[in-house]
């Protein structure tokens, strides 16, 4: 136990508390906020708890083993604190999450009682309600690789290993007009027709900045490429904006070897027997002989 929580221990010991919860949320993209059920503004280690944002959070399981921890914090949505545009645009999911018992009169004295992130988040009638899950959520998870003809990785991740980064590949431009959906640009000639198709836009700055969406259709008319999305963004990008657009990947050995030049870091079973091959019987002189299926491709 350390000092922090002894010192609460001792003033709780005293039967005439002065204690409240704080709870600290901190987005994905490095902004945090402070959240407190005092009736004043409090300050721990230079963040500021705010008292008037009415959050409220459910009583929490805890257990002993490895089952999720879970709780639920409820709070009246502000242009100040948690707004519903930050909430339709997912800038709050999978936050990290913070609740503390302190002595608002002492606040060296402090215990933490949860740590997690935000779930599943609703939002009406001028409230949220936000799902807090547990640390140890991710073991709820799939894990290991899944045999399938199609790499299993995400282009750009760790295990795919292709900078987007790298010239040809990846475009930034700014927005003439406003747009959610669908975009049209000029002066993009450079990149053949569909090239972005299956990739991301993302767009940089402005009110919808960090959000992104996946290219379904990448079409050149004349000196215009039109991008479309697969779903509209929840903010809508305004004219100025700067937006990026990345290359796409069908994830087929053949765009892995020759769209990215990747080939080592395919991730895919290209070789995979499919249904039919499988429930086939062989037959003497058709591609299944019944020997090597590799032989049968003509490659050792």
């Amino acid at each position: 136990m350390n000092v922090a929580a002894e010192a609460l221990y001792a003033h709780l010991a005293t039967g005439c508390t002065t204690v409240c919860h704080l709870w600290r949320v901190e987005r994905r993209d490095g902004q945090s906020y402070g959240f407190t059920d005092h009736d004043q503004d409090l300050t721990v280690d230079g963040q500021v708890y705010r008292a008037d944002t009415g959050l409220t959070a459910r009583a929490l399981q805890q257990t002993t083993g490895l089952s999720v921890d879970n709780t639920e914090a409820v709070g009246a949505l502000s242009s100040v604190a948690i707004s519903e545009a930050d909430i339709a645009a997912g800038r709050f999911d999978r936050a990290a999450v913070e609740a503390w018992m302190v002595n608002w009169a002492d606040p060296s004295q402090r215990v933490c009682l949860f740590r997690g992130t935000f779930g599943e988040i609703s939002h009406a009638d001028g409230a949220f309600r936000a799902e807090l899950r547990g640390l140890t959520e991710p073991l709820n998870q799939p894990q290991g690789r899944t045999f399938q003809r199609t790499c299993s990785a995400i282009l750009g991740d760790r295990k795919c290993r292709f900078s987007l980064n790298t010239p040809g590949y990846f475009s930034e431009i700014r927005l003439t007009e406003p747009g959610s959906r669908s975009f049209v640009f000029a002066g993009q000639n450079g990149f053949a027709e569909r090239w972005f198709e299956r990739g991301r836009l993302i767009v940089l700055d402005g009110e919808a900045a960090g959000l992104f969406g996946v290219i379904k259709e990448d079409r050149t008319a004349g000196a215009l490429r039109t991008i479309a999305l697969w779903e509209a963004l929840p903010v809508t990008a305004q004219a100025g904006d700067r937006v990026r657009i990345e290359a796409g990947c069908d994830r087929t050995i053949g765009a892995c070897r020759g769209k990215f030049n990747n080939l080592p870091n395919f991730r895919g079973f290209p070789h995979v027997p499919g249904e039919d091959w499988t429930t086939a019987y062989p037959v003497s002189g058709s591609r299944n002989t019944g020997g090597s299926l590799f032989a049968a491709d003509g490659q050792s």
